[in-house]
């Protein structure tokens, strides 16, 4: 199976569309690796935005979108 790399990750994109803030994105990506590291199930950055309600579903849609995630 080839794996492609994605030239941005989800976060940055949101960044770029207006959706969230750095500041946003660093909270979330500091409760995703407290997460990790305290063994819980593994969150998508996404899904910790909007749980937070930084961000929303179609939000999220719209940036997976840009990054050519169907």
């Amino acid at each position: 199976m080839v794996v492609e790399k994605l030239d941005k990750q989800f976060g940055i994109v949101a960044i770029e569309s207006g959706f969230i803030t750095p500041e946003q994105l660093l909270e979330a990506v500091r409760i995703q690796v407290y997460e990790d590291l305290e063994g819980t199930k593994h969150r998508l950055i996404g899904e910790i935005l909007r749980a937070k309600g930084y961000i929303t579903t179609e939000q999220i849609d719209e940036v997976l979108k840009l990054m050519g995630i169907p």
